[in-house]
């Protein structure tokens, strides 16, 4: 039906606006019950079903001049030029324009990703990130990791690339010498020292230095915790306690002391650990 592909229509759209505003949000399909809805209403209105066969639409936009073969459809599309955002998001307060949008953006609070790269395996919330994301394999490699193999089509991340197996480390913090491989971890950081913390959480007020952090402390508000142990179902609010969580069963360690070799499961315990050298030295 031809109202189905409008709302389709509306929700690229709403996807596109959102693409282009860096946003981590992204448009869905029209829900279900309100494509049915459409689809009743037309099939039971002969003058939207000849328009729907002609392929006539005579609903124009003033703003931007596109087409639609329904009056409401139109009015829908105006959210898009007016501002007017009235689907809001129940667990952070987000608006959106089109339901469509609200739909998408609910995939950043459940950690669904649907969208996966058919080369790589790696799975992405956004169309447009899975979209971004294929220029890597696109790009002709042209540099390529001695150490590893990796491949890389610009010089930048594959100089950064290579600081991992050098261990090189070259931002400083100029508070507490503490080093980073990448300078915006390095900015990310200096936010322990300057108290500031730009993440806020539109629910209950409270800010955090870090976007991952503000991600995980909303589940509190939805008590959701979508990422679940495949070995003993334990569940977890963010995906990174799910993958430390995952070393019970496999028994990995991957931190290990420069100075006598020991191996531990997590970053906490190596960094008990370095204590007993300091403390014989």
């Amino acid at each position: 039906m031809l109202l189905k592909e409008e709302s389709q229509e509306l929700n690229e759209m709403e996807e596109k606006n959102q693409e282009e505003k860096c946003s981590d949000f992204m448009t869905g399909e029209e829900s279900s019950s309100s494509s049915q809805t459409h689809e009743t209403q037309t099939s039971m209105n002969p003058k939207v079903q000849k328009k729907a066969g002609t392929g006539e639409r005579p609903f124009t936009c003033e703003h931007c001049g596109k087409s639609f073969a329904q009056k409401g459809t139109l009015k829908l599309h105006m959210n898009v030029h007016t501002g007017e955002k009235p689907f809001t998001c129940p667990q952070c307060g987000k608006s959106f324009a089109l339901k469509g949008g609200l739909k998408g953006h609910l995939r950043v609070h459940t950690g669904e990703k649907p969208y996966s790269c058919q080369q790589c395996g790696k799975s992405f919330a956004l169309k447009g990130n899975l979209n971004f994301h294929m220029r890597v394999h696109m790009k002709e490699i042209q540099f390529t990791c001695q150490q590893c193999g990796k491949g890389f089509s610009e010089k930048e991340s594959f100089e950064v690339h290579l600081r991992i197996h050098a261990g090189e480390k070259p931002y400083v913090c100029s508070q507490c010498g503490k080093s980073f491989k990448e300078k915006k971890n390095r900015n990310v950081h200096m936010r322990t020292h300057t108290g500031e913390k730009p993440h806020t959480c539109k629910l209950c007020g409270k800010s955090f230095t870090r976007k991952d952090g503000l991600k995980s402390h909303i589940t509190v508000h939805s008590g959701e915790k979508p990422y679940s142990c495949p070995q003993c179902g334990k569940s977890f609010t963010i995906k990174r306690n799910l993958k430390t969580h995952i070393r019970v069963h496999t028994g990995e360690k991957p931190y290990k002391c420069d100075q006598c070799g020991n191996c531990f499961k997590y970053h906490t315990d190596l960094k008990r650990h370095m204590q007993t050298h300091s403390e014989q030295k």
